[in-house]
């Protein structure tokens, strides 16, 4: 599936933030972090943040769809018990419902992750002129055609995956799968 990204969506998004600072008198907060070395740009369009908002717009359901369907398989009971043996509410998600919600959470955060590291338009259309690995790779592979060291930038995402995963595996987020 293709995704179509306009400017409009970046500019909407640079001026919810930049109004929503405004009405809140914080507008001189936004433009002192913007002007860090680091953000990368005057505005919202240019710079790391506004592509990290992006990424967050666009990935969302796919982190939140997992977990509320995790959420759902939370027998209602084991809170009820909860509640009757005399544990607080923070006591109650931390000892039975996360661990019960892991995996949805791990399921969200892979989908996410690996999305993002493939995502080259976002970067390209949004950000500045620094490389992600999906920008090099297109870049690698399509305009200089240099497939060999596509295919090793291609590597990269698939070991932080693996890594990821095995660690995932180890804290034990597939045993209730």
């Amino acid at each position: 599936v293709v995704r179509v990204y306009s400017w409009k969506l970046i500019l909407a998004q640079e001026g919810i933030v930049s109004w929503f600072a405004r009405i809140v008198q914080l507008d001189g907060l936004l433009d002192w972090y913007l002007s860090l070395p680091i953000v990368g740009g005057p505005s919202l369009a240019i710079s790391s943040t506004g592509v990290f908002l992006v990424f967050v717009y666009i990935w969302l359901p796919y982190m939140v769809i997992p977990i509320q369907t995790a959420l759902e398989r939370v027998p209602k009971s084991l809170i009820e018990a909860s509640s009757d043996l005399g544990a607080k509410p923070a006591q109650t998600f931390r000892n039975v419902i996360l661990p019960l919600a892991f995996p949805g959470v791990i399921a969200g955060s892979i989908f996410t992750f690996s999305l993002t590291l493939g995502d080259f338009i976002v970067p390209q259309l949004f950000g500045s002129s620094a490389y992600t690995i999906g920008r090099a790779v297109l870049t690698f592979q399509g305009t200089s055609n240099n497939i060999p060291l596509a295919a090793a930038f291609t590597m990269g995402p698939i070991l932080i995956m693996i890594v990821y995963l095995l660690i995932a595996r180890k804290l034990g987020a597939f045993d209730a799968l």
